[in-house]
């Protein structure tokens, strides 16, 4: 960790040039910095990247940014406020600390944290900034997680773990026996620590497939921001029995968010109602969508689905809808000389259990991309390709 940065002049220079090409300021002269430009470079690019993902750390003066992949690999200030919503207590050890998000979000939460972070470097970076943000209550160790476990006599009522995946994993089925640390090989350590763990993994772990590789699951939640799926909590339970899991899915946008909830044994077994495409049609959120929810929404909605595995819902009033909702106006059988009769020459395409590509409609109906009207190109409940025409509520 390089202190000159912090000095007044490096730090004006930083935030005097964020918005200048990084590549001009490289070519030119600046006598009287006491740091080589490269070093400048790199913290102005990370801070760059935190403008919207870590708003907190922008604004606050005097913050060392490490290089800009911790800062793609950590969390958002977002996804991290969700997390420390959905547990509490009196003493919570982060074993993958990394940039330190995550934690200073549970120090709100948790009256002592301690973050773990293997990378010397930057646990003296997590401790610098915590200092800036007078937080007091968090415990920077500069050490692997899982060995710092295996050395202590110490109960925690919380732990969480963030997996990386292994670089040599690439292009295979995700696995967390693929990541570090490896959380199943390591599980019975962690329940000898603690009752309670915390695991985030990446939305391309199979439901199926984490709960077969931990055991001992309480609760997945899905967690997206603007509609785009960010992360899967698992929360593990010492006492937690396989046959009752709690799927909770999260839509966080910028007024609300969207909530949906369902026992994941209870989703092939839930009641579906079928109906033709009626007054209104919805869409689900991309949180709901990877949780594979789509029986419980209809039975709990009292809702009906188009077709088993369309995945796209109908009502005769408009109801409240964790997704995009949409008020119909036409439904057409697949077919360019029925479409050319619209008049439609500009819209949005939506395409669900479909065999056509969006571009491939688009080239056979010759329309454009954008407007206010919308299509879903889709298979009703009588197996019909379908396109039905709306325009979006609220």
């Amino acid at each position: 960790m390089n202190k000159n940065i912090l000095n007044t002049a490096n730090q004006y220079f930083i935030n005097k040039n964020l918005n200048i090409d990084s590549t001009s300021l490289l070519l030119k002269k600046h006598p009287g910095l006491q740091v080589d430009i490269k070093v400048l470079l790199e913290q102005i690019e990370s801070k760059k990247r935190s403008k919207k993902k870590l708003p907190s750390w922008f604004q606050t003066p005097n913050i060392y940014y490490p290089n800009k992949l911790n800062i793609e690999q950590t969390s958002s200030e977002i996804t991290a406020k969700y997390k420390a919503s959905i547990i509490s207590g009196n003493t919570l050890i982060d074993l993958t600390g990394g940039f330190g998000v995550d934690c200073f979000y549970f120090s709100k939460q948790f009256k002592t944290v301690t973050h773990c972070e293997i990378n010397e470097e930057l646990s003296k970076i997590v401790n610098h900034n915590f200092q800036q943000f007078k937080i007091k209550n968090i415990q920077t160790v500069a050490t692997d997680g899982i060995s710092y476990l295996k050395n202590s006599q110490s109960k925690f009522d919380w732990i969480y773990i963030d997996p990386s995946r292994r670089h040599d994993s690439k292009g295979k089925v995700f696995f967390l026996n693929d990541c570090l640390p490896n959380v199943p090989e390591h599980i019975d350590l962690l329940f000898a620590h603690s009752n309670n763990i915390l695991i985030k993994t990446s939305p391309l772990l199979d439901f199926s497939v984490g709960i077969n590789e931990l055991k001992h699951v309480k609760t997945i939640h899905v967690v997206a921001v603007n509609n785009e799926v960010k992360e899967l909590l698992w929360i593990l339970k010492k006492d937690a029995l396989e046959n009752n899991i709690q799927i909770e899915t999260a839509n966080i946008k910028d007024n609300q968010t969207e909530c949906f909830s369902f026992k994941f044994k209870n989703e092939h077994t839930a009641e579906v109602l079928y109906s033709l495409p009626l007054a209104y049609l919805y869409e689900p959120n991309s949180a709901i969508l990877k949780s594979g929810g789509f029986n419980s929404v209809s039975e709990q909605l009292q809702i009906k689905k188009l077709q088993q595995h369309s995945h796209l819902y109908t009502s005769k009033g408009e109801i409240p809808f964790p997704g995009r909702a949409f008020k119909l106006e036409q439904v057409l059988s697949y077919n360019k000389k029925l479409f050319k009769k619209t008049g439609i020459n500009k819209a949005n395409i939506t395409t669900r259990n479909f065999p056509d590509s969006v571009e491939s409609i688009r080239k056979k109906l010759g329309i454009k991309d954008g407007g206010d009207t919308y299509i879903f190109a889709t298979t009703n409940m009588e197996n019909e390709k379908v396109l039905i025409i709306c325009s979006k509520l609220h």
